[in-house]
């Protein structure tokens, strides 16, 4: 009876194996392995093969069919040159043998003397070993090589960024300029409010070609023979990578990712592993700007609304009393009205994570933003010296008061992580020599461990608050200059407002449901935090506004009680209810114009503004129904 099985005769060669010579060449191995199945009348020898593969993976094309071979019983020998050819991790080759052995195919490795049928190889699990050494040594030595290249600040990657392309040496990198426009074009909208999304539509709409398409141009790129479907489908993640690259500020960041020398596959790393070469090429965005854009990302998803529109203030506003953000409402009083309002108040249950809403028009806060600019801007020109020394007191008594209460809170940090430490080696001991049963011991193990993690997370930025503290004292001199770059502050734009304010705390109204009333908002400045020019400080009142003020508050608290007597009595109510009938028709016609304004512009359309269509029935035709 004819045998049927076939011998594969596997081949493998990586990289690495060219390196040693024609000895280990897919055409040398071949040689070898039919020579052998001749010599040896093995039946039906198939070649499978694996060139340019390395022996740590596992997922090798002709080694998978290969086993699929096996795996059908199709197999009756398996020839190798040697135990490296088949895989160089160990465990992994150990775990093919054993399949082999329980399906009954014979391993020949040549140069090791490897024959299953003649018995267990008691070196064999050694050899695989050494081999698995072998891989892991190469890929220590050509990690050492990468390490030292990439300590010399000098590019690691052979590709380069969008805005970019190398020189005829391809040692350094020089401004592309008419990529670098658009860059700088995509960090110019994040500064005017605009989102990745909306930036994305209109590079595409204006025809700008995506950075593969780009490149390829000037064969770059890692797509330069990939068929494009749409060469200016930009993408919201191409935009937010453009916008974290901080190889724009002309810095060279080596070690970003790392591999592992058994799946070769590439693993991005914590940022603090990162190594940064500052100004090895032009930069083509200024630091300000790049600050100020992750200051925008981080802060808040700049959604559009009602209106269609992101708002300037959202991701600036916060609640003084719970830290909160606030989010910008539309009004349903017909007036395209704009307020923010604190958005723990209304979790659920309402009223719990903060006690009122805190709200505020935005109409106000863009007033008080831009009176305070006037003013600081009037100063700064009239006397310059004074000026300089007020922002420069001001900014160092702000640090000062913040660094030491931070300096505090590391220090009792640390000091809890050494106690921490202490305890957790002093319930081991205790569980060890049977004091303290097994179920406690782990209920306080996890308990210190998770302490131990968030106070180590707690310190790390304590830590790098402290380093940054004499690094930012020049700052004062950044919001000087920024002053300087604008002539004058009579209309406020994103860019300005994002350039200029770090953050708004809102507090509650001084009196709730009183239009004259005060409510205190702090204007915490880019580089300096919070300063209030001498024009717009709080002055004393005289003796005559104090009287009249306390007049205001008493007449305020007659009418207050009024009220509630009112809506004891029930007579609040019914006027309520006559006002509303008579405000009703009046609302609805103005909301009703905003609204049609709106769905001409196309923003939005409401479901009740939709036609109505009766259901239709479908019908089938005879040939559709047979």
């Amino acid at each position: 009876m004819r045998n049927e099985k076939i011998t594969p005769l596997y081949e493998r060669l990586s990289r690495d194996d060219e390196l040693q010579g024609e000895s280990n060449s897919i055409s040398n191995q071949k040689k070898m392995l039919e020579d052998y199945a001749r010599r040896n009348g093995l039946p039906n020898p198939t070649h499978f093969t694996d060139d340019g593969v390395s022996g740590t993976r596992f997922d090798r094309p002709g080694f998978l069919a290969m086993m699929k071979e096996v795996e059908a019983g199709r197999v009756e020998a398996i020839v190798i040159k040697d135990m490296s050819r088949l895989g160089r991790d160990y465990l992994k080759v150990g775990q093919v043998m054993e399949i082999l052995r329980q399906r009954g195919v014979r391993l020949i490795a040549i140069n090791d003397g490897v024959d299953s049928l003649k018995g267990d190889d008691d070196f064999t699990p050694f050899r695989n070993i050494m081999n698995e050494f072998y891989a892991r040594d190469t890929s220590r030595k050509i990690r050492s090589v990468f390490k030292s290249k990439g300590m010399s600040g000098k590019h690691l990657t052979g590709t380069v960024i969008y805005g970019y392309l190398w020189d005829e040496k391809r040692e350094h990198w020089l401004v592309d300029e008419e990529a670098a426009e658009v860059v700088r074009r995509i960090f110019s909208l994040t500064m005017e409010g605009y989102g990745p999304y909306q930036i994305s539509k209109l590079l595409s709409e204006a025809k700008v070609e995506i950075p593969a398409v780009h490149l390829a141009r000037f064969h770059e790129g890692v797509n330069r023979s990939k068929p494009v479907k749409d060469p200016y489908g930009w993408g919201s993640s191409t935009i937010v990578n453009i916008l974290k690259k901080r190889e724009y500020l002309g810095h060279t960041i080596n070690f970003k990712t790392r591999k592992h020398f058994k799946d070769k596959k590439s693993h991005y790393v914590d940022e603090s592993e990162w190594t940064i070469f500052e100004n090895t090429h032009e930069a083509i965005i200024d630091q300000e700007t790049f600050d100020n854009v992750q200051r925008i990302r981080a802060n808040v998803r700049r959604y559009p609304d009602g209106w269609g529109e992101a708002h300037p203030l959202t991701g600036l506003m916060y609640c003084a009393d719970c830290g909160g953000k606030m989010y910008v409402h539309r009004t349903y009083n017909g007036k395209r009205d704009p307020q923010f309002t604190c958005s723990q108040y209304t979790k659920v249950p309402c009223g719990t994570l903060c006690g009122t809403q805190h709200r505020i028009r935005a109409e106000a806060v863009l007033t008080l933003i831009t009176d305070m600019l006037r003013a600081i801007a009037e100063y700064s020109k009239n006397d310059r010296a004074e000026f300089i020394r007020t922002v420069q007191e001001t900014q160092a008594a702000q640090q000062a008061a913040d660094i030491s209460k931070k300096r505090k809170r590391l220090a009792a940090a640390q000091k809890r992580a050494g106690e921490l430490e202490k305890l957790i080696c002093k319930i081991y001991e205790d569980n060890a020599l049977g004091k303290l049963p097994d179920a406690r011991y782990e209920a306080l193990d996890a308990q210190y461990a998770k302490e131990q993690d968030a106070l180590n997370a707690e310190i790390t930025e304590l830590e790098k608050a402290v380093i940054g503290y004499e690094q930012s004292r020049k700052s004062a001199e950044k919001f000087i200059a920024l002053i300087d770059k604008y002539e004058n502050f009579d209309t406020l734009t994103n860019t300005m407002l994002n350039e200029f304010v770090e953050k708004i705390l809102v507090h509650e109204r001084a009196r709730k449901g009183s239009q004259d009333t005060t409510q205190e908002v702090e204007i915490y400045f880019n580089f300096v935090g919070r300063y209030i020019p001498p024009a717009l400080q709080p002055v004393p009142l005289t003796p005559e506004e104090q009287e009249e003020l306390r007049k205001k508050e008493e007449r305020k608290d007659r009418l207050h009680q009024n009220y509630l007597r009112r809506k004891a009595n029930g007579k609040q109510k019914e006027w309520e209810e006559r006002y509303n009938a008579r405000r009703k028709a009046k609302m609805d016609a103005a909301k009703a114009a905003i609204r049609a304004e709106d769905m001409e512009k196309g923003i939005f359309t409401t479901v009740s503004q939709l036609p109505r269509q009766e259901p239709r029935k479908a019908t089938v035709s005879a040939s559709a129904a047979i």
